[in-house]
């Protein structure tokens, strides 16, 4: 009888975890997270990434506790650093399903380094995300998506490249590329 319950028990772990049930966030909500720790994409032209705090800073050494701070194109908090209209010189949308069949948005595109002053136009770039980092806390740690369980962020200043993709299946926002750039980590339409 012990034998049956653990094989039954057994069974039905594998079955949600096969079904993706163990170890996903549930989507973020505004209320939930600080509002310089958040990423959100509502559309091309409405959205809020994680950049450096401070000025003219590399993001390799912003990623440290404290040195990242979420931008927006439409800041709702004072916390928050505002992303200007032409930040992105060209720019792509898509929401889709992934592989899982779960939604996910992103934005891909050419961007105008200059027009944020926490960047330093010569860097290389970097990733922030939501499930990398030491034990899988993210990058900054903590930092969410709105509305969605992960996300993959990358700024790439000296390609003049930046994408961010947010996801419900935490297996369609790969963190595991982020020395591969953005076209490896978020296909899509760059422009430049």
């Amino acid at each position: 009888m012990k034998t049956t319950f653990t094989t039954l028990l057994f069974a039905c772990f594998a079955t949600f975890v096969g079904a993706g049930l163990v170890n996903k966030r549930a989507p973020a909500d505004a209320s939930s997270v600080s509002p310089d720790n958040i990423v959100s994409i509502t559309d091309a032209t409405t959205f809020c990434m994680i950049m450096p705090r401070t000025a003219h800073t590399d993001i390799g050494v912003s990623e440290t506790p404290g040195g990242e701070q979420t931008y927006c194109t439409h800041p709702t908090s004072p916390l928050q650093g505002t992303i200007p209209p032409d930040f992105f010189r060209n720019v792509s949308f898509v929401q889709a399903k992934g592989n899982s069949g779960q939604t996910y948005v992103q934005l891909t595109g050419c961007i105008d380094p200059t027009k944020i002053d926490r960047l330093n136009p010569n860097d290389g770039g970097g990733q922030y995300d939501s499930n990398g980092g030491d034990g899988g806390r993210g990058n900054p740690e903590d930092s969410e998506c709105i509305g969605y369980s992960s996300y993959v962020e990358l700024v790439e200043p000296v390609s003049n490249r930046a994408c961010i993709r947010c996801c419900m299946d935490n297996s369609d926002c790969n963190v595991g590329l982020d020395t591969a750039g953005c076209e490896a980590v978020i296909p899509g339409e760059y422009f430049c």
